[in-house]
């Protein structure tokens, strides 16, 4: 019985922990994802390891963003981040 009675108490715990967690949540500003809305991108890569894909109001900072992006990625995964270089470039329209 003591069993049936903590099973029941732990759901109920359970279940007031996820409300609590989402009405957190819920005053939260969201804001679009990076690119929404932006016109060119561009893509750079390293030699080795990860590139590096970015969207940007002008064709500027579309490879400023990339390469940034580049340089972050490819040093994270064991790559070389002084090779990056931009290798497409385009806006959309």
């Amino acid at each position: 019985m003591s069993r049936t009675i903590a099973l029941r108490c732990s759901s109920w715990l359970l279940i007031g922990f996820s409300v609590i967690l989402a009405s957190g949540c819920s005053n939260r500003t969201h804001y679009p994802a990076s690119g929404v809305g932006d016109s060119c991108y561009a893509k750079a890569l390293p030699t080795v390891g990860e590139g590096g894909l970015a969207w940007g109001s002008s064709l500027n900072m579309a490879r400023q963003k990339s390469m940034a992006n580049c340089m972050r990625y490819a040093g994270r995964s064991g790559g070389t981040p002084d090779t990056c270089q931009v290798v497409l470039a385009k806006c959309k329209n």
